[in-house]
């Protein structure tokens, strides 16, 4: 099986940019951030409520628990919330203020009212057309979230956590490998 293309910084800046040429540039420059900042599945994002992320007191979370029947598998999942998305979550929340009133609507919110799956999958797919980005999927935030901390030097044993994997070998399986990365990795060692 294929992977999704793991993006570059200038190909998300790209991706965000193209959200404007969209009907609704809002919704979609955040599920973008969505999975890129947090490293969500399609289907996470589609069914998140607003109480998964904000308090009684409408404060973003630092945490996102999902339940089993919001998430792959059947077992409840802990999302964390950097602060770049939480800044993200807020200025959502600005725009659309009345998503508020029930705590437990729709955060990603559809003409047709709740948000699928499919929905999102269609969203990043029309936003890498835009964006000429062949080869990018609704994972690539995933597997470019993933690949940046590895990158960064985070313990495969945390990312493994982060991305919510039963198995190392999956989330090693996720890590992109480049020419570019096996050089500057070779030329870390001196004698």
């Amino acid at each position: 099986m294929r992977q999704a293309k793991v993006l570059t910084k200038e190909q998300i800046k790209k991706v965000l940019k193209v959200c404007q040429l969209t009907r609704h540039e809002d919704r979609n420059r955040f599920i973008v951030y969505l999975s890129f900042l947090s490293g969500m599945r399609a289907i996470e994002i589609a069914n998140l409520r607003v109480n998964n992320v904000v308090n009684a007191e409408n404060e973003v979370l630092d945490t996102i628990a999902l339940d089993k029947t919001q998430t792959k598998g059947n077992k409840g999942q802990t999302v964390y919330v950097g602060k770049a998305l939480r800044k993200e979550i807020a200025v959502y929340f600005k725009k659309f203020p009345h998503l508020l009133n029930n705590k437990e609507g729709s955060l990603i919110k559809t003409q047709k009212g709740k948000t699928t799956s499919a929905t999102i999958q269609y969203v990043f797919k029309q936003l890498y057309e835009l964006a000429n980005i062949p080869n990018a999927t609704s994972h690539s935030g995933r597997r470019s979230f993933i690949t940046e901390l590895s990158e960064k030097g985070v313990s495969v044993r945390v990312i493994q956590e982060l991305a919510r994997h039963s198995s190392l070998q999956t989330t090693q399986r996720y890590i992109d490998v480049s020419v570019p990365k096996l050089k500057g990795a070779v030329d870390l060692i001196n004698v």
